[in-house]
């Protein structure tokens, strides 16, 4: 019986979970709570902070009533969690603003839009290490700043959602290095909070929490917390880190070479890199072995297929359906490609992208339009990893794919093939709880260093690599996609400009 176990809790959008993880990496039992989404009005996204206490609550009592012992079998407690929800919290640790404004939240787009026009990338890029985005806590604190300031001056600390659940656990209050890092407000060269970010955005610095390591201990369960939770009083909790980095550390993704590719309703590609990789269309966050994680984000990945779905078949078909009919079409689809810019892009001079096919002729048909969908996601995927290569000076050696997508096996050989690097999946697909688990064994030192708890802990049960004959076709198609791209930006002000 292993009596060293790792309590993981995750504090995410959809639910908060807990779970009981061996030395070994294995997942004993996992439970969940689900909360709701506040939506104020279009574009805003809130949750109760007390949401998620209570479902942390819950999900721990039901893990540790399914393994015997357990809370005294428990030598850490690690969290994880959603990142940018921007929680306010009083002197004597109540919370002054009963919501939270998520991630997703883009009440502050007219902030970051002001923010673009008074100030060039050039000028603040280095003292922050990204671009200004609406999900940024920064922006959240000048809303919240001017929209509700009676809560604003009550505000003693600001926190993130799994800083609140280790308050609630500890009484004390910090923020790891993960979740400052994608602040706007954190100076990467220190790993403190940045002068001169917070006087540009006019906040006040007292109102940050510590900024700590994700493998320091914040403190140990109180007596209040273990009677609520049913934990053993003094029970050693993590500082803990934001659920990506904690998720690239639990795949495996913690040392330069190696990247990550989430494939999901969109793509999401990380590079890990010794320092930040400085770029107005690089977003950035701090990992938990102390590299960073370089970002780019394609909106349009899995979310291609779903509006194929609908627009070429009313949703008769199936995905599974697309696949096969993608299947009958060669690599290359005979040189059509699609663009993939449905939702335009992220970040950049072009957030108006448009998504099109180009090159179609009478030999075309609906097998070649699916397969070339497939492969424009891909090939805009490969567009920004040669950016963060280019920027980086040491290109990706491999992948580790994670998400949906991962289940599409013609899908995950098209990838490898244009990137021409092998792609893995993971064994355990739960990389946060993985992450955590990782997380409290270095700090309790079972293990030696951090790498030595990967090693342990994450195993691949997929190796895809590359078709030689695939890469042969792909590689000059790369090229003209990347012509194709710039070619196109041209058009999209004029394209908008019709609508005037």
């Amino acid at each position: 019986m292993d009596d060293n176990l790792t309590l993981a809790i995750d504090v995410g959008t959809g639910s908060v979970r807990a779970a009981l993880v061996d030395s070994a990496g294995r997942i004993l039992v996992i439970a969940a709570q689900e909360h709701e989404q506040i939506v104020p009005q279009f574009g805003w996204s809130e949750q109760r902070p007390e949401d998620w206490w209570h479902g942390v609550v819950a999900s721990i009592r039901e893990v540790l009533n399914k393994v015997p012992d357990a809370h005294m079998r428990i030598s850490a407690i690690a969290a994880c969690g959603q990142m940018h929800g921007t929680v306010l919290i009083g002197s004597g640790g109540e919370l002054v603003r009963d919501t939270t404004p998520l991630w997703n939240d883009k009440r502050t787009i007219d902030y970051v839009a002001d923010f673009e026009r008074t100030h060039e990338p050039k000028d603040y890029i280095a003292d922050c290490a990204n671009p200004p985005a609406p999900a940024w806590p920064g922006f959240k604190l000048q809303w919240l700043r001017d929209n509700d300031p009676r809560a604003y001056e009550k505000t003693a600390a600001v926190l993130m959602p799994k800083d609140y659940i280790n308050l609630r656990l500890t009484d004390e209050i910090a923020m790891d290095r993960t979740d400052g890092g994608a602040s706007f407000l954190m100076d990467p060269r220190t790993g403190e909070w940045s002068d001169k970010m917070i006087g540009l955005l006019g906040l006040d610095r007292n109102k940050l929490a510590p900024l700590r390591d994700p493998l320091e201990f914040v403190g140990s369960v109180t007596a209040i917390a273990a009677e609520k939770t049913g934990l053993r009083q003094g029970t050693p909790v993590l500082v803990g880190g934001a659920d990506y980095p904690v998720a690239l550390l639990g795949s495996g993704v913690c040392t330069p070479g190696i990247g990550s590719e989430v494939m999901g309703t969109s793509a999401i590609i990380t590079a890990i890199a010794k320092q930040p990789l400085l770029n107005p269309s690089v977003c950035n966050v701090g990992t938990v072995e102390g590299n960073w994680g370089a970002f780019m984000l394609l909106e349009s990945g899995g979310d291609a297929m779903r509006w194929a779905r609908r627009a070429f078949h009313e949703k008769q078909f199936s995905y599974e359906d697309i696949v096969a009919k993608a299947a009958e079409a060669p690599p290359g689809s005979d040189r059509l490609f699609f663009m993939p810019y449905l939702a335009g892009e992220r970040l950049g001079n072009h957030r108006n992208a448009r998504a099109q096919f180009f090159g179609i002729g009478a030999n075309h048909g609906l097998a070649h339009m699916h397969r070339a969908i497939l492969e424009g996601v891909a090939f805009g995927v490969k567009r920004h990893i040669n950016v963060l290569d280019a920027i980086s000076g040491a290109p990706l050696e491999r992948i580790i794919a994670s998400g949906g997508g991962t289940k599409t096996a013609l899908w995950m050989k098209i990838k490898a093939s244009i990137y021409n690097i092998p792609v893995l999946v993971p064994a355990e697909a739960e990389c946060g709880i993985i992450g955590c688990g990782i997380m409290a064994t270095t700090a309790t030192g079972r293990f030696a260093d951090i790498n030595a708890a990967v090693e342990a802990h994450v195993s691949y049960v997929e190796e895809v690599m590359p078709d030689p004959k695939w890469v042969e076709v792909y590689a000059p198609m790369q090229d003209f996609f990347q012509k194709l791209y710039h070619h196109s930006q041209t058009l999209y002000d004029d394209l908008d400009g019709l609508s005037r």
